[in-house]
């Protein structure tokens, strides 16, 4: 394998042939779906993958999971990978990033340091104070005593967030004091084992949510379209907090000045502080704002692509995804070719098992009656999986809480949804539960 320095003379500007995608979920799979579609890019591999990997052109599977960070390296080294795209936060926590890069290999993906932006809340609040970034009012706790006292004091029901990674489980917005204790004695009875360790109580706030990601270089920022998700398993978007169970994008809640604000606001100091913090972030930062009406605040920093977001921008982004990933790897977003961004509107709506978020069932058969086409994303569907695997006998099976993500693209929502929604009709395994509101903001029936 060639050195980072050689690399940059070798590859700057190009796009990569060889790429690693590392990762089992729907944004892994819609990643390698999108850099495999790049002009130039030959191969993709996907570590560990899931069921639906082997179904997208140009795409290899490799049984690594994405803690054995040995493996992986010598996977990267020996199949010469150009790129290293890490997908989930759990392994970038862990320091990830920084094993490959140690060896020579261009990462997209911050470091073990970097990724305190998602993997510790208190560290992301004592960032944004430090960036003077808007965001709600908060207090920590480390034992439940500490606490109910703060819930106390205030007399009013607040935000409970789990300190640490918890797959997107650990926050509670409750609406009485009683339901914010109840979700502390929860934190602190350990049912989100280290994560748990600590809480942020903050403020509650109200106005519409939305997710801006900026690709960064650790000097630079390329913005996406902003999407909106939806994170509650109930339509009318009620029900426990999930992973999310559909999105759209672009969320016209930004406009281009707005987004713009948001940069200036936001990313650009938050980058800057990373920065001065000694800290090269190279990857996503992905801003969870609330619009409110003194004006947008951030809810949380997340140290990746948001799922399901990711599988709704991929079909939107150009040909030169996979050059401008590498030259943020690289440290040289000023010679990455302008990232195009596709007209029209892109629609996502997740099937998820049955008893999902809290004990969903795995191991049902899975039935697609989708065209090649479709299930290969050719077209203006794209069947994406996330929670599924394959027998030795070729039998697709449910295998986590969110199965598969069902994606569509119009030059209105309208369009994009009810071909989304019409294609999920194609999907069948038992228990399969989904919401048909998804983008009801946008919706006009």
């Amino acid at each position: 394998m060639a050195s980072l320095q050689c690399m940059d003379a070798m590859v700057l500007g190009k796009t990569p042939q060889r790429i690693l995608v590392i990762g089992g979920g729907g944004r892994e799979n819609a990643l390698a779906w999108a850099l495999a579609r790049c002009s130039g890019v030959q191969q993709v591999w996907v570590a560990p993958g899931n069921g639906g990997t082997l179904e997208l052109p140009g795409c290899e599977q490799l049984a690594i999971a994405e803690g054995d960070h040995d493996a992986l390296l010598a996977a990267a080294l020996r199949h010469h990978a150009d790129l290293v795209v890490i997908g989930p936060e759990a392994p970038l926590a862990a320091g990830l990033a920084d094993t490959l890069r140690n060896a020579g290999l261009p990462v997209f993906g911050p470091g073990a340091e970097g990724a305190m932006l998602e993997a510790s809340k208190q560290w992301a609040k004592a960032l944004m104070a430090e960036a003077a970034i808007p965001t709600a009012r908060h207090w920590s706790a480390s034992n439940l005593d500490e606490a109910l006292a703060v819930v106390k004091a205030g007399g009013q029901p607040l935000v409970v967030k789990a300190d640490g990674l918890a797959a997107g489980k650990g926050v509670t917005v409750a609406t009485t004091v009683a339901e914010t204790e109840a979700a502390l004695v929860e934190v602190f009875s350990g049912r989100f084992g280290a994560a748990g360790a600590a809480v942020v109580l903050e403020e509650i706030l109200e106005g519409p949510e939305v997710s801006v990601f900026a690709l960064s270089d650790g000097q630079r920022l390329v913005l996406l379209p902003p999407a909106q998700d939806h994170k509650r398993i109930g339509e009318g978007d009620t029900g426990p907090n999930t992973g999310g169970m559909g999105a759209y994008a672009p969320a016209p809640l930004l406009d281009a000045s707005a987004l713009e604000q948001v940069r200036q606001l936001v990313l650009e100091p938050t980058l800057a502080t990373l920065r001065r913090r000694g800290i090269d972030y190279r990857g996503v930062i992905y801003a969870g704002l609330m619009l409110t009406e003194q004006g947008p605040r951030v809810i949380e920093f997340n140290c990746r692509f948001g799922d399901p977001e990711c599988e709704t921008l991929m079909p939107l982004l150009g040909d030169e995804l996979a050059a401008v990933l590498l030259a943020c790897a690289l440290g040289r977003l000023d010679q990455a070719p302008a990232l195009t961004i596709k007209d029209g509107c892109s629609a996502c709506v997740i099937a998820a098992a049955e008893g999902y978020p809290l004990n969903a069932r795995a191991g049902d058969p899975i039935r697609i009656d989708l065209t090649a086409a479709d299930r290969a994303g050719r077209g203006a569907v794209q069947l994406f999986h996330a929670g599924t695997r394959m027998d030795a006998a070729g039998q697709l099976h449910s295998s986590g809480g969110r199965v598969l993500a069902m994606v569509s693209q119009s030059h209105d929502f309208d369009t994009a949804f009810a071909q989304a929604y019409a294609a999920l009709a194609a999907v069948h395994f038992d228990g399969i539960t989904y919401r048909r509101d998804i983008g009801h903001q946008v919706r006009s029936r």
